[in-house]
């Protein structure tokens, strides 16, 4: 197509018939005055497999090098506490969350609504819990606030979407500048003045991060927030604010949940809203992950006061209960006994409930949540594996009930 310029077209792209506005400079990639000269047909070229580069993957398979990743999250999960905490661990090349960074990396974290100071606590509290020093950092984490200087690299404009091209190109060169690995953009909707649920306009300025990406070297992370929903409905990529655009565009797409009150039953804590879980929803570059990764919100204290001063929540991991810690074959010789010798029902609101031999038998109390939410699990499991059986039969009013009772061992 001679004559075709793929800068002065995404300046008015999405008005493709519109004329110039006198008002707006064409934004051009290369700087060039002149269009640049029209593409051709790449040939393939046959490639050994064993030559081919790894993909350089930063941290666990959330983050990769020349590709944009967007973790979607509702407010009051614990987002920005989490983007701490793995920023620290990518400057630091310290397992703080479970995850063993690729080596110690730079970390540009960009927090477009808290003041810096906000940002600042976020840092110090997790670098208090983690018991890390400056010496950890060593001037490997840059942080910058939106309240000081925006970073807007789109604007809707009279003639369309327009790429602000001197932004942009301003942030490639202090990424490259700074040999920044990875750049996190938190919240994504503060990044852009465009329509966000316009597809085209949002995949303009997400595939506009992606470019950043790949001059920067770097990998990209947007965070971003979810429409509303009801409490307690389930987040994923689809959840995503806006267009959908953005998540299409990104290479991995993380959710965050808050733990649910039935949840936090089932794992026997006494605050759920503590609790929340990430699972990669979109992994394109990875195997998808069967199992969701588990945080706690941690309180601690600056000292900067009073009373301890301010105290800041800090992500710490937190692994879901296994029922069957500890407990062993022994343990379950015990439990049988006592089921053996009465007679037991398998609805959990019967005075016999057979979670209360269980109990006994182990030494559980079952008005502690999370005793009894080990109780429950373990006759759940027990009755998976065969251990126990349901039987029905009559009680003592003649009424049919399911009780439970330790399987025979076959002949």
């Amino acid at each position: 197509m001679p004559g075709f310029d793929d800068e002065d077209t995404r300046t008015i792209s999405l008005y493709p018939n519109a004329r110039p506005d006198p008002d707006v400079v064409p934004f051009r990639r290369n700087g060039d005055d002149e269009p640049r000269a029209p593409f051709i047909a790449q040939p393939y070229v046959w490639t050994d497999p064993t030559s081919i580069p790894l993909r350089d993957w930063l941290y666990g398979r959330l983050l990769v090098r020349r590709f944009l990743t967007v973790t979607i999250a509702p407010g009051g999960v614990g987002k920005s506490s989490l983007i701490a905490a793995e920023a620290l661990a990518i400057v630091s090349g310290r397992d703080l969350l479970g995850v063993l960074p690729a080596r110690r990396m730079r970390v540009w974290l960009w927090n477009l609504e808290d003041p810096q100071e906000e940002t600042v606590r976020k840092v110090q509290a997790a670098a208090k819990n983690y018991r890390l020093s400056t010496n950890d950092v060593g001037g490997r984490l840059f942080v910058n606030s939106g309240r000081d200087h925006a970073l807007v690299i789109a604007r809707e404009h009279r003639n369309g979407t327009v790429i602000l091209r001197p932004v942009v190109d301003n942030l490639v060169q202090q990424i490259k500048e700074h040999a920044i690995d990875v750049l996190v953009v938190d919240p994504f909707v503060s990044c852009h003045e465009v329509f966000e649920n316009n597809n085209s306009a949002i995949d303009m300025v997400a595939k506009e991060w992606s470019r950043v990406a790949e001059l920067g070297s770097c990998a990209i992370h947007l965070v971003h927030h979810t429409r509303k929903a009801p409490a307690g409905t389930e987040v994923t990529a689809e959840s995503s604010r806006g267009a959908k655009a953005l998540t299409d565009a990104g290479r991995v797409a993380r959710a965050l949940n808050q733990m649910t009150e039935e949840e936090g039953t089932k794992a026997g804590v006494e605050n759920h809203r503590l609790y929340f879980r990430a699972f990669n929803d979109k992994a394109n570059l990875a195997p998808p992950v069967a199992a969701s990764d588990w945080f706690k919100l941690a309180s601690v204290s600056l000292d900067n006061g009073p009373d301890g001063g301010d105290s800041v929540g800090v992500v710490v991991r937190w692994e879901w209960p296994d029922p069957l810690s500890g407990v062993t074959g022994a343990d379950f010789d015990k439990v049988a006994r006592v089921i053996r010798a009465g007679v037991w029902r398998k609805d959990v609101r019967a005075v016999s409930w057979v979670g209360k031999a269980v109990a006994q038998a182990l030494g559980l109390d079952i008005e502690v949540p999370p005793e009894k939410a080990k109780v429950v699990a373990l006759l759940k499991i027990w009755l998976s594996a065969g251990s126990l059986v349901t039987v029905e039969r009559v009680d003592e009013q003649r009424r049919p009930r399911e009780f439970i009772e330790v399987a025979e061992d076959p002949k």
